[in-house]
């Protein structure tokens, strides 16, 4: 498949904001079990969810330029009966709108107590969104995930290690960042959100790896015989049949060869996995901010290669009949 710069940015920067709030959400609920000191953090959460939703914008304004007809996009969530994108667009703005009320409970605040859970946990405002705004996060990785892993003829991506990416790659870029964010605003929290950054990191790089591994060894259901439907045991394509591209050619083959696939992957396994582990770990030694933000920016690069790789990657069986014009 042909990869979209606009796909590539909606589906990294909704990832890194979902994972961000999701961070936050997890300091609070820490510190409202008593698993984390009792501070008053409602600056780290009024500022994560005003970046997370600066996040979710930006890729949301990014999916617009993948649009043939941008001004028909109200339509696209019309088939929400059948359609995981059409859930998508539906999930992506209920959720950014629970993440602005979250964040302006924090910033203004309105926290005060609605009632108390068994062993004394107060519950406000806030708590109940921030449950509210986890279940709509969770529910926009799995549409997120689900239009590329409901695809049967695409064997790359029919598989729950698709949606297991998903989630961790979000998860591992957004508590980096809110660890980087931890250490400009909120200095005694980097130490969990780096060491959660760590552990999601690792586990990313683990389902990333898996799925490598498994698409390496697919052998792939048609044939250039079926795919012509002549049973003849050897058939060569000489030529495209008419003069220039087609629609075929652009968007279904990304016309790289083996070779820059394979530096692609290699780039993305070290700048999405490794480097930020190392980066992550020297910060939360000596709390830097410089390491952490760079622990970040290596991180979302290696992501941005490791999606257009998990695009490139995808053999459409189209490709079977254009195989020499590929």
């Amino acid at each position: 498949m042909r990869p979209a710069l606009s796909v590539l940015l909606l589906t990294t920067l909704i990832g890194a904001g979902q994972g961000l709030f999701l961070a936050a959400f997890t300091v609070q609920a820490y510190v409202l079990v008593g698993l984390l000191p009792q501070a008053d953090h409602r600056s780290f959460y009024a500022a994560a969810s005003a970046i997370a939703l600066a996040l979710l914008a930006a890729g949301l304004v990014a999916s617009f330029f993948h649009l043939g007809r941008p001004e028909r996009a109200w339509r696209s969530a019309a088939q929400w009966r059948t359609s995981w994108l059409s859930r998508e667009v539906i999930a992506l703005p209920a959720f950014m709108g629970t993440v602005a009320l979250y964040g302006l409970v924090h910033g203004l605040p309105w926290t005060a107590e609605l009632a108390r859970w068994p062993g004394g946990v107060a519950i406000d405002v806030s708590v109940v969104l921030g449950v509210l705004a986890t279940v709509l996060a969770f529910a926009l990785f799995v549409c997120t995930a689900m239009v590329y892993a409901c695809l049967r003829f695409l064997a790359d991506w029919h598989t729950p290690l698709t949606l297991v990416n998903y989630v961790l790659l979000g998860a591992a870029s957004g508590f980096t960042l809110a660890a980087a964010l931890a250490s400009l605003v909120m200095p005694g929290l980097v130490g969990f959100l780096a060491a959660w950054a760590v552990i999601l990191t690792a586990l990313a790089a683990v389902g990333r790896i898996a799925s490598l591994l498994r698409n390496a060894r697919l052998k792939p259901k048609s044939t250039l015989q079926s795919a012509i439907g002549i049973k003849h045991p050897r058939i060569e394509q000489k030529a495209q049949g008419f003069m220039g591209s087609s629609f075929n050619t652009r968007e279904f083959f990304h016309g790289v060869g083996v070779a820059r696939l394979r530096h692609v992957k290699h780039a993305f396994l070290v700048l999405a996995f490794a480097l930020p582990v190392a980066l992550l770990l020297a910060g939360r030694g000596t709390s830097s901010a410089t390491l952490l933000i760079a622990a970040f920016g290596v991180q979302y690069v290696g992501l941005l290669a490791e999606r257009w790789f998990f695009f490139a990657q995808a053999r459409h069986p189209q490709n079977l009949y254009y195989q020499a014009i590929s």
